[in-house]
């Protein structure tokens, strides 16, 4: 055998001992079939049974079971098991898979998923602001519902909003008050969709408790007040920032602020908040007051001191029906049906006598106007008849609002001095919108806000009942209505206090 023929059989030898001795096992070479686990969009690892992790995660949840009372625990929402294939990467166990998960996301059970749209509002710069909707999970759907019912029937009334579910409203017959509801919706849009909810979050479980957060906006202790002696539902609202209307809405034992209260009784004084924005129109029929007009007669023969009423002014009355829009229970607009109102009897005019005559006093003549000049007992209502007070002066919201809003006498229609003085301001702000300040001289100043147009200007002197603008909805103002204002000293100026504008009248 020559050197050649060796030299080849040698590396045949050693080629076969290679392939022999240091090629990988051709099993291991071989594919395999397993799940990748992905937790997040990210893998976490492979398994080789995809069942396997769903069973333990729910044997090894026992106490999250028991908690809800639910028949299985399952992975987080977004966890997903795929297909794959794989030659030589690790393959974790179920128990270390699952250790991963529990480290990065909550287990989920089934439930329910109720989101609430969220309603854009302006706040007082004007601005707008976006509505953020809000998401809330229960167990059984019935939670949601029964929750609701109960938040409404806080708002409506639970015998009334029987009858409106039920079609048992009488209707209001010709020449009596009453009212009657229309309509009742939520502006926001609501949405429930079946799911895996995480565990994590809060989970309504019963109904008590969702309709205490969707009246309170929280599931904190509600504040408590022990009725004093001698006190009524309106001081206990007031002196706690709560319109009568929120009062009753929290202590739905009451039917109206009439109801009488005794000492040493425990009421709810917490702040609403509403987590919705239940619409309610209601059609209500009033008996309202038709304000007398005064009549002024000149005496030259008597000295401009001299005043004598000589004929008492008496209040008409007259059956006025408004369109009332609720939101959440607090009226946000009035309309005004002048084509059902019915007089019930008329006014009768003031006439009063004033002197014109003139005495020399060496420092000219008196003004009417001098800062010394008392408060006449006549003021004037500030809009039209038939009207409606929107929103009396009291708290809205745990805010005061310091003035009454007055609705129904349509856009555009006449706005009066409700007294005589010297207009201080007449101008436009984001929150008034166009607004007029009257300085009456004897400490006391009216302001006219909301206007669609001014027709004085700073200086004027007015005299009452002239026509100084017209009713609008400028600046934040939900609807067309006259908000009237009554101060001691120049409204919000330093030292300067609101009063109830009803005091005048």
């Amino acid at each position: 055998m020559n050197f050649k023929n060796v030299l080849i059989i040698s590396i045949a030898a050693i080629v076969s001992f290679v392939i022999l001795f240091f090629t990988p096992n051709t099993k291991a070479l071989e594919p395999q079939n397993v799940y990748r686990v992905y937790l997040a969009g990210k893998s976490i690892g492979l398994v080789e049974d995809a069942t396997a992790l769903d069973q333990y995660i729910d044997n090894e949840q026992q106490m999250l079971r028991e908690q809800y009372q639910v028949d299985k625990v399952y992975a987080p929402e977004d966890l997903k098991i795929v297909k794959d294939v794989t030659y030589n990467e690790n393959i974790s166990t179920t128990q270390e898979i699952y250790e991963k998960i529990k480290d990065i996301e909550p287990f989920t059970i089934k439930g329910y998923e109720v989101t609430i749209s969220g309603i854009d509002t302006t706040n007082e710069q004007g601005e707008v602001v976006e509505g953020v909707d809000q998401t809330i999970y229960v167990l059984d759907e019935q939670v949601f519902e029964d929750a609701m019912d109960t938040t409404i029937r806080a708002f409506v009334g639970s015998d009334r909003y029987d009858k409106y579910i039920n079609n048992q409203q009488a209707e209001i017959a010709s020449g009596s008050t009453g009212s009657l509801i229309e309509n009742i919706y939520l502006e926001n849009k609501v949405t429930i969709k079946e799911k895996n909810i995480p565990s994590d979050e809060k989970i309504y479980e019963n109904s008590a408790d969702l309709s205490k957060y969707l009246l309170y906006g929280t599931l904190e202790e509600q504040q408590k007040y022990t009725v004093q002696k001698g006190d009524t539902i309106s001081d206990v609202s007031f002196n706690n920032k709560l319109s009568n209307e929120e009062f009753l809405i929290a202590n739905p034992e009451f039917t109206d602020a009439n109801s009488l209260l005794y000492e040493g009784q425990s009421v709810n004084i917490s702040i609403i908040k509403p987590q919705f924005r239940l619409i309610e129109v209601e059609r209500q029929v009033a008996l309202q007051d038709i304000p007398y007009e005064t009549e002024t007669r000149y005496d030259n023969s008597q000295y401009t001191t001299y005043e004598e009423t000589i004929q008492e002014g008496v209040n008409g009355s007259q059956l006025v029906t408004s369109v009332l829009e609720k939101v959440n229970g607090q009226v946000e607009n009035a309309t005004i049906d002048t084509s059902a109102t019915q007089v019930v009897s008329e006014p009768t005019k003031r006439i009063i006598v004033k002197g014109t005559k003139q005495r020399y006093s060496g420092g000219g003549t008196d003004s009417s106007l001098s800062g010394n000049s008392k408060v006449e007992g006549y003021w004037l209502w500030p809009t039209r008849t038939p009207y409606y007070i929107s929103s009396p002066y009291a708290y809205r919201w745990g805010t005061l609002h310091d003035g009454m809003d007055i609705a129904g006498a349509g856009y555009g229609s006449p706005i009066y001095a409700s007294n005589n003085g010297i207009v201080v301001a007449s101008t436009y702000k984001y929150d008034n919108g166009q607004y007029i300040v009257i300085n009456h001289n004897n400490g006391y100043y009216t302001m006219y806000a909301h206007l669609a147009e001014r027709y004085v200007s700073v200086g004027q002197e007015v005299s009452i009942g002239d026509t100084i603008g017209t009713m609008g909805q400028t600046g934040a103002a939900t609807g067309v209505h006259l908000h009237f204002s009554l101060w001691r000293g120049y409204p919000y100026s330093r030292g300067s206090s609101s009063m109830n504008p009803m005091s005048l009248f």
